[in-house]
């Protein structure tokens, strides 16, 4: 008997999910439109949105193979074929620190790099001399080139490529480059 209730408890469900009044279970035209039926696992989720245009493609030059946002920053410089040596480098960071930073801990400064200003980047150049040194600096790549030495530096941080200092030290044949690094405001450098 329970079989029997449980096959008319089911029916009697399906006669609620049917959109349909009144009902003749035995009617195909009925199964194939009611909700149940219709249901699909491809149902589920947000509709799709239909694809109305083609694809198409912006280009400056119709010459060039690459997009320039598709190359990398500094990569116009990268010359794997150059015959000169790379010189000796350091990186080094600089902070601005004040009485309020020392003595009285008012700010969030540390000695780490997250919280320098500057880079300092010192080159040793030996044997060259201020005229023959061409330097160009992008916000992520430092380019250096002598007749002897070459330097493609891409750098830690991005810098403000536009406001920044060199200088040729000739008795210790250094080229010292200083650059303002461009920070995020962050939990340690909000002003």
């Amino acid at each position: 008997m329970d079989s029997v209730s449980t096959a008319s408890s089911l029916q009697y469900l399906a006669k609620l999910l049917s959109d349909a009044p009144g009902g003749d279970d035995d009617d195909d035209e009925h199964r194939l439109h009611s909700p149940v039926n219709a249901m699909t696992p491809a149902s589920i989720g947000p509709a799709k949105k239909e694809n109305a245009g083609t694809f198409q493609v912006k280009s400056e030059n119709s010459k060039t193979i690459w997009n320039t946002e598709e190359v990398p920053e500094g990569s116009e410089y990268d010359d794997t074929w150059d015959p000169r040596e790379q010189p000796e480098y350091q990186i080094l960071f600089k902070q601005r620190v004040g009485t309020e930073d020392v003595l009285f801990g008012m700010s969030r400064k540390d000695p780490s790099t997250a919280c320098c200003e500057d880079i300092v980047i010192k080159i040793k150049l030996p044997e060259t001399k201020n005229s023959d040194i061409t330097l160009d600096i992008q916000d992520k790549v430092l380019d250096l080139r002598t007749p002897k030495k070459k330097l493609l530096l891409h750098l830690p941080y991005r810098v403000d490529s536009k406001n920044g200092k060199a200088r040729f030290l000739s008795e210790e044949e250094t080229l010292e480059v200083t650059l303002r690094v461009l920070r995020e405001f962050d939990f340690i450098n909000f002003g």
